[in-house]
């Protein structure tokens, strides 16, 4: 469990955690809830410190640059990478060659920058409740990718960022993490569990409706792109609800 948990950690955010040991994705991927808790946590530190230098609207510039240092941009790679190769009507195989590219087209800019608006609009807005929803967004959005991997086939057979993921499928014992960041929201804040949980469940279930649409499989950069997607639409929710409180 613990090599589980510092494997995901080293494979999701640039923090070190000693030696890379044998990747074992199936022993990995469980931990992603967990591995959001941590990045959940350091950002409600990192959120913290800055209220007592900088006004609310700096601070969440902060707070979300500090969101894509700490994951070293992976996701944001990832994100780029998809809008390239998803955006308009292109064959499957055409998206899959355009998303492979190193290169980052127009388009990928734009969602990146759309993204980070975004998250910052987002995060501004949330004060009831700030800290426990700095803390468990992060967890929820990594945990979106181990269903992306139930419900679609990977895009490449042939190898690729994200073949380990699909190698072997999780069993239900695999998802007690997930009950983790569960039981900290029923503890809080019950009415902030069942938006936390609609929410999610329903911004998942249409980025993965849309992949099955546009190419019935996904890849690496488009669990990035999910992970990245769910997170601001999370910060958008609960600025919603911030509102109507």
């Amino acid at each position: 469990m613990w090599r589980g948990l510092i494997a995901s950690i080293q494979f999701l955010t640039i923090i070190p955690c000693g030696p890379t040991g044998v990747f074992q994705a199936h022993k990995t991927l469980p931990f992603f809830p967990l591995c959001g808790l941590i990045i959940g946590g350091l950002l409600v530190a990192a959120d913290y410190l800055g209220t007592l230098i900088w006004p609310p609207e700096v601070v969440s510039a902060v707070s979300v640059l500090f969101l894509v240092v700490i994951t070293g941009a992976l996701h944001l790679d990832g994100l780029a990478d998809t809008a390239d190769g998803l955006y308009g009507r292109r064959p499957p195989q055409r998206a899959l060659e355009i998303m492979k590219d190193s290169r980052v087209g127009a388009i990928g800019v734009i969602a990146v920058i759309c993204c980070l608006g975004i998250k910052w609009a987002g995060l501004s807005a949330i004060q009831v409740y700030r800290p426990l929803w700095l803390l468990i967004i992060p967890a929820l959005s990594r945990a979106t990718v181990m269903f992306a991997v139930h419900v679609l086939p990977y895009g490449r057979p042939d190898g690729g960022t994200g073949h380990s993921f699909f190698e072997r499928r999780l069993k239900l014992a695999d998802y007690w993490p997930l009950g983790v960041p569960a039981a900290i929201m029923v503890w809080i804040t019950p009415w902030g569990f069942v938006w936390a949980v609609t929410a999610t469940v329903s911004i998942t279930a249409s980025i993965l409706l849309f992949y099955r649409v546009k190419i019935n499989c996904v890849t690496g950069d488009m669990l990035g792109a999910m992970i990245e997607v769910t997170e601001s639409g999370l910060f958008l929710v609960f600025a919603a609800v911030n509102r109507l409180l």
